[in-house]
């Protein structure tokens, strides 16, 4: 499911949520409901060699319905893997098989497989249980984002990525600036002056360590996070050791005990709420440009009827959509024209009256943001999923049906 670039488009990671959402939804009876995450190295023979283990294990199941359930779960996966050659797709892929209660005591088999997923699958897993294990497929699928961490006091400093909501360390360094207790023979002032030698020193080692890792970097993040005790912390910002561009990208400084690798997660924690900001921050941005173009500037369009009508034109610089839309699309065909209407995903579809009074006729329906995605992708329009975390969010989905755009040029549609 990747493009050429490696990179999914919006309309792929979407194509991953709305499979992740039908599986959460899914429960079985006992853990007969099976997962099966693998890496790109792994080989697929040998998943197929722990898919027929399982399977001869599964005999030993005292539930009847259990194993079975079971056996046919890992015999459907391992009917899926006969697709593959010697290696999963890049990043690896998912694959998730039970029987899902499908209501009046009746199961229905159930059988996903996601391909190459937005970030690579690090370790092979293997999960029975009663639900489908999605959560690592949700993470990948969360807030992304490429921040710079420092952790620092006059000991060590650790320095590291945090990539999406994975903590990565990369570099460290012990200092060498003595106690406060000077020893035997040295003037105090001498001692002091050599301490703040010392520091300057480390300081300055550390500036350099997080400059190599960050400025090759700086037009892919999204800030940089500084963290340790007082009044390290301050002293290391306030001396402008870091790269002036670095520098200016300092997001916050925030009060960490530890400053080994442990203290890189300490301060992902402690600066959530900053991280959480900056995130809905450029949702934020695309809603105030949504809101000044539709009262003075006369380049916004909303609703379903209108953005469609304004992407077939190819008008749309950018779709915007909340992450919250639940909903689909129905196409009637009425003599030359179609007609659409949106209706909630899990309501029967309506009978339709045409404009010109014609009964109409079913052509098709499909998931609304799907049809809006394909439509902007066919014309060259950005999409931007919209968060409801934030009042202007929660606005579009409220007030805008969930569905808006930035247009290229008034259109008056």
């Amino acid at each position: 499911m990747s493009e050429d670039d490696g990179e999914p488009s919006d309309k792929q990671k979407y194509e991953f949520q709305k499979v992740i959402e039908e599986l959460d939804d899914y429960s079985g009876s006992g853990t007969q409901l099976v997962s099966i995450y693998i890496p790109e190295d792994r080989l697929i023979s040998d998943v197929v060699a722990h898919v027929t283990q399982e399977h001869s294990e599964a005999s030993n199941i005292k539930s009847k319905q259990t194993r079975t359930a079971v056996q046919d779960a890992l015999k459907s996966i391992k009917d899926r893997l006969k697709y593959y050659d010697v290696h999963p797709p890049e990043n690896g892929m998912v694959l998730f098989s039970g029987a899902v209660d499908s209501g009046g005591g009746q199961t229905t088999m159930v059988t996903e497989v996601l391909e190459s997923p937005p970030d690579p699958i690090e370790s092979f897993r293997y999960h029975c249980d009663s639900h489908f294990l999605t959560e690592p497929l949700q993470e990948m699928l969360g807030d992304k984002g490429l921040y710079g961490l420092v952790v620092l006091d006059r000991r060590e400093a650790n320095v590291g990525w945090l990539k999406g909501k994975r903590v990565e360390p990369v570099k460290s360094a012990s200092s060498l600036v003595p106690g406060k207790q000077r020893k035997g023979g040295q003037s105090a002032q001498r001692f002091a002056r050599l301490r703040l030698e010392a520091i300057d020193n480390f300081y300055q080692e550390v500036a350099g360590m997080a400059n190599d890792l960050f400025v090759p970097k700086r037009h892919e993040m999204d800030g940089v996070l500084v963290g340790g005790p007082s009044p390290t912390k301050d002293e290391f910002l306030d001396g402008e050791y870091l790269h002036h561009e670095i520098g200016d990208m300092v997001l916050g400084k925030f009060d960490v005990s530890y400053t080994d690798e442990s203290g890189l997660y300490d301060l992902v924690d402690a600066a959530e709420d900053v991280l959480a900001e900056t995130e809905v921050m450029k949702d934020k941005s695309e809603m105030e440009e949504f809101f000044e173009q539709l009262h003075d500037g006369g380049k916004a369009t909303y609703g379903f009827d209108a953005t469609r009508r304004n992407l077939v034109m190819g008008s749309v610089d950018r779709l915007l959509i909340s992450e919250d839309l639940r909903q689909d699309v129905v196409t009637y065909e009425c003599g030359e024209r179609d007609e659409y209407e949106l209706v909630d995903r899990r309501a029967n579809t309506p009978t339709h009256t045409c404009e010109n009074g014609q009964e109409a006729e079913v052509i098709e329906r499909e998931d609304a943001i799907d049809h809006l995605i394909e439509l902007a992708e066919q014309r060259g329009s950005d999409v931007k999923f919209i968060s409801t975390d934030f009042e202007k969010g929660e606005q579009l989905l409220t007030a805008f049906g969930g569905i808006a755009g930035i247009l290229r040029y008034s259109t008056g549609v």
